[in-house]
This record gives C-alpha cells, sequence and structure tokens, in this order.
C-alpha cells in the first residue's frame, strides 16, 4: 500500500514538472472582473485582520479611499499598470510602512532579467531638496553633482515628490524612510509613475547658484521596446558564511583603542546573539569606552534579537511593548490566500489570547519585565548612527535607549513609527487573478513608555543630515561627526 502511494505520488511531481510553463507577457491585459475580485479579496482581508487599518485613517475615510481607486479600474490593465495606478496609492492611504506591495513572481523573475530604459540621473532626496547624485549615462552629464534640480519636463520637484510618494507605504508620517527609498532608485520609481520620455528638461541650480536649463536624453537600452533583451545568467561568486555573516553585522576596535564600530544591518536570523556576546566580552576586556552603532541599513528583524541588543546597553528592567496584539485569532476564511497558511494559523492560536477589549494580546511580551545584561552591559558611552531606513525592530532598539544617560541617537529621523508599528508576524496576502502580494502585518505593536501617536518616528538627538557638499565628496558625515566628537570629548 506504501509503495502504491509513493509510486502515485512519483507519477504526479513526473507529470507536473513536465507541463510546459508560458513565458511572461508583461503587455498581457487583465480583465476588469479579474482586477475587481482581486481589489474587493484585498479589501475584505486587509478590514478582517490588518491591526491598524483605521491608525492614522479614519475608516469613513478610508471607506472613501476604497471606493474611489475601485473606479480608477479600467477595461483591461497590464500588472504594472493595476499595481502603480490602483493597488499603490490605495496601500500608501493606510500609513503602515509594513503594508506594502509586490509584482507577482512571474513578473519580478521577468524582470530580473532585463535592464530598462529610465531618466538618466541619479538624485537624493530629503525634505525639499532634490540634488544631483550621480549620472547613468556613461558620457559626462551638463549637469553636476551637488546640482539642486528645480523641475523636470515643466514639473516642480515638489509636485514630482509629492506624487511619488503618494506610491509608497510610511509608518503614519515618518517620511525620511521614503526619502531614503527614492534616493536609492529615482528612475525606478520616476517612470513606473510619470512614465518615459526620449529627452528630459531640467531646471535646475549649479554650484555658483546660477539657474540654468538642460536637454539630456533618456538613458537608452534598446530603442524599440524600451526594455533590454534578456540578460545572460550569471553566477555569483560564492562567499564564505563568516564574510556572509559580517555583511550582516560586525564589530572593528579602532587600532588605539579609542573606539569601536559595530554595523547591525537586520535582526534577522545572522548568528546574532552570539555576535552580541562575543562583540560586548571584547569590548568589556579591551576597555573600549565608546562604542558607535551603525542602525542606518537596519530594517528590522527577529524581536527577540534586538531585545537582545536592548539587554546590553540599558540600566534598568524594561519592557518589549506596552501592548501587542491581533484583531483576529487566525486569518480564516481567507488562509488559502495568504503565504504560511496554517503555519501562520497556528503561531497567531499559540502566541495570542483574546482580552477584555476584545484583541488577542501577547502577553509576554506586554507584561514580561526584562533584565539588562550583566557582565557584558556595555558601561561606555554609545552613539547610534541612525535614519529613514532604521525601522520596525531597529526602532524598537532607538526607544528602549533615548534619553538614557550616555547614549545618543544621531543622524535623522526613523521610518519606523516612535508611537508603534505593526510586525511581529507579515505574511503576504496572493490576489488569485493577478499574483500581485500584498504583505500583511498581523499585530500592532506599541512602543514601551510610548509617547503621544503623532504618527513620526523617533527623532535623533542630535540631526546630522545631508547636503549637496557630502554628496559631491561621497563622505559619511554622520559617521566622521561622530569620531569628531569622540575625539573632542577626550581632549585631541
Amino acid at each position: 500500500m506504501i509503495k502504491s502511494v509513493y509510486f502515485l505520488l512519483a507519477i504526479t511531481i513526473t507529470v507536473t514538472s513536465c507541463v510546459p510553463v508560458k513565458p511572461y507577457k508583461p503587455e498581457s491585459k487583465i480583465g476588469r472582473k479579474e482586477m475587481e475580485e482581486d481589489f474587493d479579496l484585498m479589501r475584505k482581508i486587509l478590514e478582517a485582520k490588518h491591526p491598524s487599518l483605521y491608525w492614522y485613517t479614519p475608516k469613513d475615510s478610508m471607506d472613501h479611499h476604497f471606493a474611489f481607486y475601485r473606479k480608477r479600474i479600467q477595461d483591461s490593465m497590464t500588472e504594472p499598470a493595476f499595481t502603480w495606478q490602483v493597488l499603490a496609492p490605495l496601500a500608501d492611504k493606510i500609513r503602515c510602512g509594513h503594508t506594502s506591495l509586490k509584482s507577482s513572481k512571474p513578473f519580478t523573475t521577468w524582470a530580473s532579467k532585463r535592464k530598462f530604459n529610465s531618466f538618466p540621473l541619479h538624485l537624493k532626496i530629503w525634505k525639499d531638496s532634490v540634488v544631483v547624485s550621480g549620472n547613468l549615462q556613461k558620457k559626462d552629464s551638463l549637469i553636476k553633482k551637488g546640482s539642486l534640480i528645480k523641475s523636470i519636463n515643466g514639473i516642480e520637484s515638489k509636485v514630482i515628490m509629492d506624487s511619488i510618494f503618494n506610491h509608497m507605504p510610511e509608518d503614519g508620517y515618518a517620511m525620511n524612510f521614503s526619502h531614503i527609498r527614492v534616493s536609492s532608485n529615482f528612475s525606478y520609481f520616476h517612470r513606473n509613475i510619470f512614465g518615459l520620455s526620449d529627452h528630459y528638461k531640467i531646471e535646475y541650480v549649479d554650484s555658483t547658484g546660477e539657474l540654468k536649463t538642460a536637454e539630456i536624453p533618456m538613458l537608452r537600452l534598446d530603442d524599440t521596446t524600451g526594455i533590454s533583451k534578456p540578460l545572460k545568467p550569471m553566477k555569483a561568486p560564492k562567499m564564505k558564511r563568516k564574510d556572509k555573516l559580517d555583511r550582516i553585522r560586525n564589530l572593528t576596535i579602532d587600532s588605539t583603542g579609542r573606539f569601536a564600530i559595530m554595523n547591525v544591518n537586520s535582526f534577522q536570523k545572522a548568528a546574532i546573539k552570539p555576535f552580541f556576546r562575543k562583540s560586548f566580552r571584547s569590548l568589556r576586556k579591551e576597555k573600549v569606552n565608546n562604542l558607535i552603532i551603525d542602525l542606518r541599513a537596519n530594517g528590522g528583524g527577529r524581536v527577540s534579537n534586538s531585545t537582545d541588543l536592548i539587554r546590553y546597553l540599558v540600566k534598568n528592567r524594561f519592557r518589549v511593548a506596552d501592548s501587542v496584539y491581533a484583531i483576529a485569532r487566525n486569518l480564516s476564511p481567507y488562509t488559502k490566500h495568504i503565504k504560511g497558511k496554517w503555519l501562520n494559523n497556528l503561531a497567531m492560536w499559540s502566541m495570542a489570547s483574546r482580552k477584555r477589549d476584545g484583541k488577542y494580546h501577547v502577553s509576554i511580551m506586554e507584561r514580561k519585565k526584562i533584565k539588562p545584561h550583566g557582565r557584558n552591559n556595555y558601561k561606555g558611552d554609545v552613539y547610534l548612527l541612525i535614519n529613514g531606513p532604521t525601522f520596525s525592530a531597529a526602532s524598537l532598539v532607538c526607544n528602549a535607549v533615548k534619553g538614557q544617560s550616555g547614549i545618543l541617537l544621531i543622524g535623522e529621523e526613523t521610518g519606523g513609527g516612535w508611537h508603534g508599528n505593526n510586525g511581529i508576524i507579515i505574511p503576504d496576502i496572493k490576489l488569485p487573478h493577478t499574483g500581485i502580494r500584498l504583505r500583511l502585518p498581523l499585530f500592532r505593536v506599541v512602543q514601551y513608555n510610548h509617547v503621544t501617536r503623532n504618527g513620526m518616528g523617533i527623532p535623533p538627538d542630535i540631526y546630522v543630515g545631508p547636503d549637496p557638499e557630502v554628496i559631491k565628496t561621497g563622505k559619511d558625515k554622520k559617521m566622521e561627526f561622530v569620531k569628531k566628537l569622540i575625539l573632542e570629548k577626550q581632549g585631541r
């Protein structure tokens, strides 16, 4: 009997693997009915399972947005058009940095093997400034690094950025994360929202302060379709496990012993607790009295790992959060549309229990007072470098240590909310007709000793932001500032 079952299973796998996979065609159109069904399903799941759908946008306003963007669905649309014209601006209205969209897997696979025509300049965005930081063309650009962009194709920079930000999720009103994301790939967002132009008319202010105009061509990779031919697959060089881990977290002690730099780019696995244990033991033995912790690229990860770092820095007991809860006990009746399926149901059932307020709370995170680490608890001065990508679990660290004697937050406002955010378990909703995916945080996390809900990220104790001169030179202004601060403190 068992052999027969194995034989049938083997036949099924063989037959399934032989079914030809249709090549993905990005120009293919999706019918209105299919898009409306996906849209309505997404709305039902969000209303039933998202813990903070109305945290920053009241229900009547959110209902208006659902109705408005549903009317935007046309008779037929491509996947990118449906994503960028309907779903992305709708998701932005939730004001949750973890509720973000991903293209379907077939589209992602197809796009990963190609390059696209695009806007030809790298731009750095912060506050109301848009500054040239590089050139995608091989030849030198008329518009130099550090030039301040005033308009593109007659559209003012502020209008362009407001339009782009209208398609990007963030925690509350903490826009700094969006500034960094757009800065990392302005051409991607501009192409998808404004489309392509053969030439771009740029109005800018040069290094002398003079207002000028220049016309520069689009970066072309294919003259007819706008899409390059498939790239030849390249084998990535194998990396040793140690090198992989060092890219995520590492510790460097200055040769003079005056300070150490700890880079923590994620709180995912990465053997991070043993790394913390070994690092803080070394700092104690080497008697290093100044520690720079760089969280600028840390988008979060496991709360247990961020909590472990807090234990090495604080002097008093603390809690992970004031409240952690979901609005449902499981994913039913939408389990089949959500990644992780019954495993997420099991996790939610085992972690949370219903309280008097009708919510499902993770009581251990709310009640348990956590002790600082003992022998290796850091006794020197700590400088945390932060900015927009400092998010989620990394923002829990910033909130826990902010205001403690001997600890300074330096840089820019975090992208992670100061009052709180959403997360713990974040599976994808997969829309059945289009395959488009939407991340769904299942728990609301309100910070320990939280501030009022003003929608802002955690502010630095000392602001150190970008400027045109730094963009020209490429210097790490925040790191240089902290090193100078340490040397000045030591009388050098």
